[in-house]
């Protein structure tokens, strides 16, 4: 640990700590563009000046003390880039003197001067750093005549991304991104001085799977999204926080929503996980929420529809138990959240259901951010009993079984049975088809009972990923028409099959769920944490 002094007061760090760093940890906010605590600092921007000192020197090489017993400073005549500059022991900083507030005007004022006053058209209006540091740390006024330079506007350098030279800062993040996370050596700077501009090497495009990460980290309307880009001002948008469901890695998000309609998904910083990055195949995987066929009521095949939920839970209840409890089956799912899969666990037993499984999705991963399985809660899944070691394993009995009239009863649970191996003339054959979906497929058209269940976005749970970090879902939208959240449907069902007395929270569940699993002792879904708990669950968890 070192000794630093910072605006007078004497703080701690351990070696190597970046003076920024150091501080931003102290309470001092330094104003940058170019710095980004996960990448490199080539101190591009200047904006993290500040005035530095050392300790003052006795002529026997030792710092000379004061009376509280602390070196004495003497101030360097000029500033120092916070950014690419060590912490050592004795330095002292100043954050907020005379000098740094005319480095700061003056640096504002170098870039802005080409830079377009085009703030009511940009993207990036709401979360713009330009913006935000020219009121807090500039001039106010311009000195700057003569006509400014004119780069390419709207260049679409990647199939995600648009580029927009004249608003460009030249602090390099997305280079130094592309270069040092995503492994793509494909954005440089080409020109001198005034003329330097942003762009693609020859031949090359953006189209990097992490490319949308640049848009995150842009601190200007340089880079934006295609996708996002027009749709929504951000400060209309509501954040929640998430994670991602597209795969095992349980990636931290946060859901920007407004009205009900979830207009883009980002990275939120978790060191356990995901750092600040997210692939952009998954962040872009979200607008079937706002998918014009949604399913929003139940229906009782044979019955007006819609029928009301009293009436579909009845009718579902009153199909399964009908049927003799060797003659039912269940697919459940690895995207579902540990509380439904509990819930699923217990209408199982309800019902003397043996024959269960969930539909299990192998993939390639890329030894980054996407794993190798594409469900998000396969140890969940595991951990809950819903599956065995080997996912998927039991799906070729129920296939069977189905098709020879074995299984009479099939209860599918956000999966579509015809991707299971089960014949779409075999799921017509069955005296009791209760299928839970959000979309139309084709085992929810050949379904008895339909009920309607909620998105990613539209639900409170817990999931486990592949490390066995449990974290949390939460709720951002609400749910289309009627359509109802898994685990209170489940709970309906449940409780229409066997009378059970129901729970009515998710709180609930999740106590319920801890005191019969001893991975989850002592734990409640408030106590998860925004980044979540890691588990020990020792071999049960599958490796990427």
């Amino acid at each position: 640990m070192l000794n630093i002094q910072v605006d007078g007061d004497w703080k701690q760090f351990p070696k190597g700590t970046r003076l920024i760093e150091a501080c931003m940890k102290s309470g001092h906010f330094i104003p940058h563009y170019c710095y980004h605590p996960k990448l490199s600092s080539p101190g591009n921007c200047r904006m993290c000046l500040v005035e530095l000192g050392t300790p003052r020197m006795t002529p026997d090489r030792k710092p000379e003390l004061g009376e509280d017993g602390m070196p004495l400073i003497n101030w360097s005549p000029r500033p120092a880039i916070s950014c690419a500059t060590e912490i050592s022991e004795g330095m002292a900083v100043r954050t907020g003197s005379p000098m740094v507030e005319e480095c700061r005007k003056g640096v504002m004022e170098f870039l802005l001067i080409n830079h377009p006053l085009d703030c009511p058209i940009c993207d990036q209006a709401g979360e713009c750093r330009l913006q935000e540091f020219s009121v807090e740390f500039g001039k106010g006024d311009s000195r700057f005549i003569d006509d400014k330079v004119k780069k390419p506007k709207r260049v679409d350098i990647g199939k995600n991304i648009v580029l927009d030279d004249e608003r460009c800062i030249m602090c390099s993040r997305c280079i130094r991104f592309m270069q040092e996370i995503a492994h793509d050596d494909v954005l440089g700077f080409v020109n001198r001085g005034s003329h330097t501009t942003l762009t693609v090497h020859p031949g090359k495009r953006l189209d990097n799977n992490y490319s949308l990460n640049t848009a995150d980290i842009c601190p200007v309307g340089a880079l934006t999204s295609k996708d996002f880009r027009f749709k929504m001002r951000v400060w209309f948008l509501k954040e929640t926080k998430s994670i991602d469901v597209n795969c095992g890695n349980g990636n931290n998000i946060l859901v920007s929503s407004r009205e009900n309609i979830v207009y883009r998904l980002t990275p939120r910083e978790n060191d356990f996980v995901n750092s600040c990055w997210m692939p952009d195949s998954h962040r872009l995987n979200f607008h079937y929420l706002n998918d014009e066929k949604r399913l929003t009521a139940p229906v009782v095949k044979g019955e007006e529809a819609p029928a009301k939920w009293s009436r579909a839970i009845a009718a579902a209840a009153a199909q399964l138990t009908g049927i003799e409890s060797g003659a039912l089956a269940m697919i459940a799912s690895g995207r579902m959240t540990n509380e439904e899969l509990f819930l699923t666990g217990r209408l199982a037993k309800g019902l003397g259901i043996e024959l269960a499984d969930i539909l299990p999705r192998p993939q390639e991963g890329d030894g980054f951010l996407i794993s190798d399985d594409g469900n998000p809660n396969t140890t969940g899944a595991k951990l809950l009993g819903l599956t065995g070691s080997i996912p998927g394993a039991n799906l070729e009995k129920i296939a069977a079984g189905v098709a020879s009239g074995a299984i009479q009863g099939l209860i599918c649970l956000g999966e579509d049975a015809t991707k299971c191996g089960i014949a779409p003339s075999d799921l017509a054959k069955l005296q009791a088809l209760v299928v839970m979906e959000i979309l139309p497929n084709t085992t929810t058209a050949l379904a008895s009972v339909l009920l309607p269940a909620a998105g990613f976005s539209e639900k409170r749970g817990s999931m486990i990923n592949l490390s066995g970090r449990i974290q949390r879902l939460n709720r951002a939208t609400a749910s289309p028409g009627q359509a109802r959240d898994d685990w209170e449907i489940l709970r309906d069902l449940i409780q229409a099959v066997g009378g059970s007395n129901g729970v009515y929270s998710i709180e609930e569940v999740f106590k319920a769920m801890a005191a019969e699993t001893p991975a989850l002792a002592g734990l409640s879904i408030t106590k998860i944490g925004d980044l979540g708990t890691e588990l020990q669950i020792g071999d049960l968890t599958p490796r990427r």
